[in-house]
């Protein structure tokens, strides 16, 4: 019997004064059996930082031929395609081909920097990506926090995030610095 996906309820209420964006979102999140907390995460934060009334999950890892998030047109173009991590060179030339803007989020682990490394020359090619990463010590103090059902508080001013994430059982504010690689 196969896994199935595990639910998680985000409250977001998010006060973007980089872009004037004042809003609250209700999520609900399936996370993937192979999807870690720190993966899910991240995927709460690029939803927060690119906050819109059309953003949305995807089926991500459960489906090869969709990004992590989209964010679609009325007349069903995708403007915004996001991946986390460290996708392959196909599938950003993918995002790239099918949407006007594509987005990467990563921890800037040992990983993403040797990823970075080896992809750099070949991603600033790209007019329509953008690759940003946060500290890859965030990863431990987000995975503290993942509650099955989660309030979080957002204000976003001068490229810095701050979070309240509370919970049932755990309450805990957190400092993002996410920085823009390209």
């Amino acid at each position: 019997m196969a896994l199935k996906a595990t639910i998680f309820k985000a409250d977001l209420s998010i006060s973007d004064m980089d872009r004037n964006y004042y809003n609250d979102h209700n999520l609900t999140i399936a996370r993937h059996p192979s999807e870690n907390d720190a993966r899910m995460m991240l995927r709460i934060i690029a939803f927060i930082v690119n906050a819109h009334e059309r953003l949305q999950f995807t089926k991500g890892l459960s489906d090869d031929d969709v990004p992590d998030l989209w964010q679609k047109s009325f007349s069903d173009e995708i403007e915004l395609w996001i991946e986390l991590g460290q996708p392959s060179e196909q599938r950003i030339k993918k995002g790239c081909n099918q949407s006007q803007h594509m987005m990467i989020y990563a921890y800037a682990d040992n990983g993403f920097d040797a990823w970075w490394k080896k992809e750099q020359s070949k991603l600033q090619t790209r007019n329509n990506l953008s690759v940003f990463t946060l500290p890859a010590d965030l990863v431990s103090t987000l995975e503290n926090v993942v509650q099955r059902s989660m309030q979080i508080q957002v204000t976003i001013q001068d490229g810095q995030m701050w979070l309240t994430i509370e919970g049932p059982d755990v309450t805990e504010s957190v400092e993002i610095a996410i920085q823009k690689c390209l």
